[in-house]
């Protein structure tokens, strides 16, 4: 009914007279104010977009970092090592002036040392994040190794991070070896099959080990020099968004597996079976 009475905000009838045309003074209100509110969400997603972008260093700290280059052009203490004059001498001749050309130049090398400080501390961040001795550490007591720890994560963090600010600075996942990943799946697997399936599993895994592997270990390392985790994208859209497999209402396939009996090669074996039987 909301949808209804806005629609008759705006009447339009002609008439032998000429047409007659009727705003609702409420209804361009309610529009001027829905306008402003999306443009406004624009913007703020913008600014968060660029803070977080640009994390743990700041756009003010962009500022002050040209302040200080560019005071270099009048104390004559050049502070870039001669950066300056080197971009002042590849940037194009004939359009500006000698001191627009210095302006310009200071600009650049102050935006080119920001963002070299910026990926600086990204990457330290990253070798800090990958420190995880501190979760073996007993309750209570800490390390002067993990004091140290904490002391230079508080110093390379920033202040007032926002949601996504420490997504570029998240550690790679680590890439496991094949070995050592076929080593712990017949791990888990033994205390669920009995010796002759458990031989069969340990066949099936000794000819993946020999035959697919070794490309697809290649695959996954080509991918994780890109991209910080090299399975969540692909779990997402292959996995996750593409199944379209109906289930039942409070259902549960893999409760339902130890109930039949199945071990979890037979599980795999035996899901088109299982979904047919829950439907039928």
């Amino acid at each position: 009914m909301a949808e209804a009475h806005q629609a008759v905000g705006f009447e339009f009838t002609v008439r032998p007279d000429g047409a007659d045309i009727k705003l609702s003074q409420e209804v361009i209100k309610n529009i001027y104010l829905s306008g402003v509110t999306a443009w406004r969400k624009r913007a703020i997603q913008f600014k968060n977009g660029v803070l977080a972008g640009v994390y743990p260093a700041s756009p003010s700290s962009w500022l002050i970092v040209v302040i200080a280059m560019m005071s270099t052009l009048y104390t004559r203490v050049d502070l870039s090592l001669g950066m300056i004059d080197l971009i002042k001498d590849n940037l194009p001749r004939g359009y500006m002036s000698v001191q627009t050309g210095k302006v310009l130049s200071a600009v650049l090398c102050a935006t080119l040392l920001w963002l070299f400080l910026i990926y600086l501390l990204r990457y330290s961040l990253k070798a800090l994040l990958s420190y995880h001795a501190w979760i073996f550490e007993s309750h209570g007591k800490m390390s002067s190794s993990t004091k140290l720890w904490l002391c230079l994560i508080k110093m390379f963090s920033g202040r007032r991070p926002l949601l996504y600010s420490f997504q570029a600075s998240l550690p790679r996942l680590p890439l496991p070896s094949v070995d050592d990943t076929i080593d712990r799946y017949l791990q888990s697997v033994h205390a669920l099959l009995d010796d002759e399936r458990y031989k069969r599993m340990e066949t099936l895994a000794n000819d993946f080990r020999n035959t697919s592997a070794p490309q697809l270990q290649r695959y996954l390392l080509l991918k994780s020099w890109w991209a910080t985790n090299y399975v969540s994208d692909w779990w997402e859209e292959y996995i996750y968004l593409r199944g379209r497999s109906p289930i039942m209402v409070n259902s549960n396939f893999y409760v339902m597996v130890s109930c039949m009996g199945f071990s979890p090669p037979e599980y795999i074996q035996n899901t088109t079976w299982i979904k047919q039987t829950c439907c039928t």
